[in-house]
């Protein structure tokens, strides 16, 4: 398929991007080459093959939910500017 100046200026122009001239020829040279090896993959019988979203298999490497150490009540307030019984006090926020 190919692709012609005046369509690569106006997707630029959509997308708001800026080329220089010499630059526009080029572009418009490697979308069609694009384009074209795309057309070429659409040839391709696929009838056996079952559709996929990725090649690998999809695993999961969490560790094991575990309880472990963490923050006292004083260490997690210490840098807060206006603890208040026990929590982090923040200014009301109603509009």
């Amino acid at each position: 398929m190919k692709i012609s100046r005046d369509e690569v200026l106006n997707v630029a122009s959509l997308a708001r991007l800026e080329f220089e001239p010499g630059e526009v020829d080029g572009l418009a040279a490697q979308l069609s080459g694009i384009l074209d090896y795309v057309e070429k993959l659409g040839e391709l019988d696929l009838s056996g093959v079952e559709p996929t979203a990725h090649v690998h298999e999809i695993v999961n490497a969490f560790r094991p939910d575990e309880p472990r150490p963490s923050l006292t009540n004083e260490a997690a307030l210490s840098n807060a500017p206006h603890p208040e019984a026990g929590c982090f006090r923040v200014p009301k926020v109603i509009e």
